[in-house]
């Protein structure tokens, strides 16, 4: 007899369904797996023996084999380890084999039997739906798996309540999703002392998902202005929360109760790997910039990051995804991320500053600048420089807007975009408009296309930044509840493009 489990395998954000296979059959007592496992997958059958055994479930005397079809499809990871225990109790008749048939199931066993969590449950119980079948997951992840609601979820906490539960003897309820998380920051923008065009440009960039550089001497505020930032966007779309949830599933960053509502912030070092940035290593899992999925990703000391690096960002940014080629493996990750780089001017840092600037000017500061390429500082909608405050205005009362009010200007203007672009599978915000809906969204004046024209030909703006700068433009706009892009809106554009220090 052979009896049928399933359970899944990752490609990328996607889990593809795996057949397990087991028979027991006549022969020298054996117990082996075979169809392209990993060292792990290798290794289920120790824990799997060891937890029938605490079970007081003896295995026969026979050769037990495993086979996990399709066979040329690498598999790799210990949530193997549930459905190879089922798909041995149902060819020992110890659990209805139909049953298990219906199910698809994932978790790590220990050595008495426990479910240990595992990545990856919100993927699977995506193709659980799909393929019209239940669910079966250690209870740590059930309240993660639950938000698909349309497949239902089994969590169990043994494998003895997995048995218990098939043979009728105590049956499961099915687990509820979890609370949504939606913590607000607790970093106000009205903490920052002064910098009122950088607050604004920080504005103009969570309202339109713009990219911004951040240029200013040591101490000046960027990194603090960068962290305030998650503060003034506005919470993730239903869609946009499960797209995010299923890749930090995938890389194990979910807490017990799953989905989050606030945007991801991420903020890698700059020794930071070009696998640990765009994704990869030895199972191809997702990078800084697909963890940074519809959030933001703040690179400080952008010029100290390899340039190698830096270079791989830019197919991302325009894409909106990224593809990890290995030998053995091609997944493709999203990665529609807002881009967030601070920078000193020079190595020193106070290139701009006249009483402390080194000898080396201006070399040093084209020098350290000339680190970030062309194409790559073309990427950039906004270019801010952020002066030095002096000590003297540390001690006054905080001024300004709180981020609560910026907030609310920027969830209107997301809310204008959402309807704008709401007949677009991908197009969410102004920095995603392209081909046609550019062209309807941006349609100016006289005098304002007279603006852009003469701005275009003075500085040599390529076509990426003619078209990045209408798309800021428009921004601009809607923060001000406009129909129109007015020559104001344009000229405000064109001073973030280029206005700022020499060398960005």
């Amino acid at each position: 007899m052979v009896a049928h489990a399933y359970t899944v395998a990752f490609e990328g954000v996607s889990a593809r369904s795996v057949e397990v296979q087991c028979a027991v059959t006549p022969g020298l007592p054996a117990f082996s797996i075979v169809g392209l496992p990993d060292k792990a997958v290798s290794e289920a059958r120790d824990r799997v023996r060891a937890a029938l055994s605490a079970m007081s479930i003896a295995l026969p005397s026979k050769r037990i084999t495993i086979n996990l079809s399709p066979a040329d499809l690498p598999k790799e990871g210990s949530h193997f380890d549930l459905p190879i225990a089922l798909s041995l109790l149902a060819a020992l008749d110890i659990v209805p084999a139909d049953e298990i048939e219906r199910t698809i199931s994932l978790g790590e066993l220990s050595l008495d039997g426990t479910l240990v969590p595992v990545v990856g449950a919100l993927p699977a119980a995506m193709t659980a739906a799909r393929e019209d079948r239940s669910l079966l997951c250690p209870a740590a992840s059930g309240a993660e798996a639950a938000w698909v609601g349309a497949a239902e979820v089994i969590a169990a906490k043994t494998l003895g309540d997995v048995v218990r539960h098939f043979t009728g003897q105590s049956a499961i309820a099915p687990a509820e999703p979890g609370t949504v998380q939606s913590a607000r920051s607790d970093k106000d923008i009205r903490d920052v002392k002064g910098q009122e065009r950088a607050k604004r440009a920080l504005e103009i960039a969570a309202a339109g998902r713009h990219h911004i550089l951040l240029v200013g001497t040591p101490g000046s505020g960027k990194s603090m202005l960068a962290a305030r930032l998650p503060s003034l966007l506005p919470p993730l779309s239903a869609m946009e929360a499960l797209e995010t949830s299923m890749i930090h599933s995938l890389s194990g960053l979910l807490d017990e109760g799953g989905i989050s509502r606030t945007r991801p912030f991420r903020e890698p070092h700059h020794t930071a790997s070009m696998a640990a940035i765009i994704g990869g290593g030895r199972t191809a899992k997702p990078g800084e910039v697909s963890l940074a999925h519809n959030g933001v990703l703040f690179m400080d000391e952008f010029p100290e990051f390899p340039r190698q690096v830096l270079e791989t960002l830019r197919q991302p940014i325009e894409t909106g995804e990224v593809m990890i080629a290995r030998a053995n493996a091609h997944v493709k990750y999203p990665c529609r991320f807002m881009l967030v780089a601070a920078a000193n001017p020079c190595r020193c840092g106070y290139a701009f500053d006249p009483a402390r600037a080194c000898s080396k000017m201006p070399l040093c500061a084209q020098d350290y600048m000339g680190r970030i390429s062309g194409p790559l500082m073309d990427r950039f909608d906004l270019r801010v420089e952020v002066p030095p405050v002096h000590f003297t205005d540390l001690d006054l009362p905080a001024n300004g807007e709180s981020s609560e009010t910026v907030a609310g200007r920027v969830a209107a203007a997301r809310a204008v975009q959402d309807r704008r672009f709401a007949d677009h599978d991908w197009m969410r915000t102004n920095a995603d408009a392209e081909g046609e809906a550019l062209k309807d969204i941006t349609m100016l004046c006289s005098e304002g296309k007279k603006m852009l024209t003469n701005g275009a030909e003075r500085f040599g703006l390529s076509a990426r930044g003619y078209h990045r700068i209408l798309r800021v433009a428009r921004t601009v706009a809607d923060l001000e509840g406009a129909q129109d892009i007015a020559p104001s809106h344009v000229a405000e554009a064109l001073s973030f493009r280029l206005s700022g220090p020499e060398g960005i």
